[in-house]
């Protein structure tokens, strides 16, 4: 068994994992008691300047952080702000660019229906023409009998 100031170690029957030990600590004596008690400072006096200059130090400290609070505000504010008006003003960019998409769909269509009536047009005519031609050559046209 082997001492040490405050405690006893006693080795326990050796195991195949390796070794086993007890360790007994002493109950403090009244002499270290003395040694290890720690007196606490003694209170200074505080006086009411100090208080005051606290109280300050604390209000300053408020006033800082609700500044910064309110910094902090402001500056969200003024982001949000300015994604709004991104926003905005891309929603805008959009509706114009799809408006003018739209303006020229709608006169390449109407070019196109013109282009269309036209084309009809001109095959109508030219049937008419050839019926007329084919009336006059096949049949011609009996002469209405003169007048007296």
């Amino acid at each position: 068994m082997h001492v040490y100031a405050d405690m006893d170690i006693k080795p326990i029957n050796k195991r195949a994992s390796g070794q086993a030990f007890e360790v007994i600590l002493k109950p403090t004596s009244p002499v270290s008691d003395a040694a290890h008690c720690v007196t606490t400072p003694p209170k200074r006096d505080v006086s009411l300047e100090d208080i005051q200059k606290k109280l300050e130090a604390a209000e300053d400290r408020r006033r800082s952080q609700e500044a910064q609070v309110l910094r902090a505000l402001a500056e969200k504010r003024d982001h949000e702000r300015d994604v709004l008006l991104k926003a905005m003003e891309e929603n805008s960019n959009f509706s114009r660019m799809a408006e003018e998409k739209l303006q020229v769909k709608m006169e390449q269509n109407e070019e196109n229906r013109q282009a269309y009536l036209s084309a009809m047009m001109e095959r109508l005519q030219e049937r008419e023409k050839h019926a007329q031609e084919v009336r006059s050559t096949s049949h011609p046209q009996p002469q209405p009998p003169p007048r007296p």
